[in-house]
């Protein structure tokens, strides 16, 4: 197996939780481990742990608490097929990555036309500021519900918070998955407490998890928020990013073993990611629309409801799980931004800059006192329009076994994410037919 220099975030001298993780990496595929399976496995976690943030962002929140408490269980099915999605969709570009040593912005830099390539990158750069827009805001919003100060000086507070989340990059990717990984780790436990306090009917959660119903218009609107916030378009593109060059392999044996690895990765991040969306969703139907709450709209009046509901603790945990999900996802958003724009244009600007730039639009709309959650909810619906973008790309790319070699798609794979991205272009043309001919 060769270890490329840059198989380590470029420009960066090696560190030595970076160099630990390349030798075990390196020893396990070469057959020399001799681990239990958790030891084995570990080296290889982190890419999708820091993917799956983005699916348990603030976004999430809002969507999924308005459906749960509007429809009660009935859209659960759609947080289980958009997580079943997700997980397709990412190890099609953790693959990508592996194969061919190139992200998806790259690989669309070089198979399109120039224009093209500039209004997929225009595209692009507007999803990941709607995405940015969710997440600073949710962050924002949790820090004002847990600790009582203004939001204005809540987001003021994300923003330094984000910037030290982002100086880990300079110490390696260890690190930085360590500490994205705990965020999700403090989501998970937190959900699980107010699941656990809410006591769910669990008859109902397995019919809304398998019957497929949208319950109107609105229904079909929350539907594709909760896809946007679910299957997101930027980080597809990054995904392809951490793979690329964290552990770099030659020959067809030890890349296929890789991949193996890199499935469980995905498997255990998304499986996690996609448990809490749903029991986010399942919170907010066992508390909120049971007890005739199906109106509730914003986050803070969630949070406010639940004490009277819950008690003060489940309020608390709720706060501090917003707070992880805006400063994890806040993070790996503007990593996916820095990928999206070197990518596509062969540039970059420093990432402090970046986070500088896309901290503005969040700071406007809070200094402008705009509803925080019905923001989230219009965000996550234009994430949902830039998902073809990503999809189509992404199947096309690894069907081609001039790219993908040895990891080149099953041809059932190609058919199954094939389908997948016909139905997301279905769901957003049902969407924009429901907005301008039935209002």
């Amino acid at each position: 197996m060769a270890m490329d220099s840059d198989s380590r975030p470029s420009g960066r001298d090696a560190k030595a939780a970076d160099a630990s993780t390349l030798a075990a990496a390196s020893r396990e595929l070469s057959g020399a481990g001799g681990k239990h399976w958790l030891g084995r496995l570990l080296p290889f976690l982190g890419p999708a742990f820091i993917a799956s943030v983005a699916y348990v962002d603030p976004g999430n929140y809002a969507t999924n608490i308005q459906a749960g408490s509007k429809y009660g269980y009935l859209m659960l099915w759609v947080v289980v097929a958009s997580n079943l999605m997700a997980m397709l969709l990412q190890s099609l570009s953790a693959k990508l990555g592996i194969a061919t040593g190139k992200n998806l912005a790259e690989h669309c830099r070089d198979q399109f036309r120039p224009s093209t390539v500039w209004a997929m990158w225009v595209l692009m750069e507007v999803v990941a500021m709607a995405t940015d827009l969710a997440e600073f805001v949710g962050a924002a919003v949790g820090f004002n519900l847990l600790l009582g100060i203004p939001l204005w000086l809540a987001g003021i507070l994300t923003g330094i918070a984000t910037f030290a989340i982002l100086g880990l990059e300079r110490y390696g990717f260890r690190p930085l998955e360590a500490v994205i990984t705990s965020f999700v780790g403090v989501i998970a436990v937190s959900y699980l407490v107010e699941t656990v306090l809410a006591r769910p009917d669990w008859g109902s959660i397995a019919a809304g998890a398998v019957l497929p119903r949208f319950g109107g218009t609105d229904g079909v609107v929350l539907a594709t928020g909760i896809l946007g916030a679910t299957v997101m378009p930027h980080v597809i593109f990054l995904h392809s990013a951490l793979t690329q060059r964290r552990i770099v392999v030659r020959d067809a044996v030890r890349m296929r073993a890789l991949f193996r690895f890199e499935l469980w990765d995905v498997a255990v991040a998304m499986g996690i990611a996609g448990l809490v969306n749903a029991a986010m969703l399942i919170m907010a139907a066992a508390t909120f629309h049971i007890h005739g709450h199906s109106d509730l709209a914003t986050i803070e009046e969630a949070h406010r409801t639940l004490t009277p509901l819950l008690g003060s603790a489940a309020s608390v945990v709720f706060a501090i799980s917003l707070v992880a999900s805006g400063l994890s996802s806040a993070s790996v958003g503007t990593m996916a931004g820095q990928v999206i724009m070197q990518g596509f244009l062969r540039r970059g600007i420093p990432v402090w800059l970046r986070r500088l730039v896309t901290m503005l639009p969040s700071l406007i709309v809070i200094m402008l006192g705009l509803d925080p959650t019905r923001t989230l909810v219009i965000s996550q619906v234009v994430l949902s329009f830039g998902l073809p973008f990503a999809v189509v790309p992404l199947v096309l790319f690894t069907r081609r076994g001039d790219l993908m070699g040895v990891l080149v798609n099953r041809r059932a794979t190609t058919y199954v994410a094939a389908l997948v991205a016909v139905l997301i272009v279905a769901l957003n043309l049902y969407l924009i037919y429901g907005a301008l001919f039935t209002g």
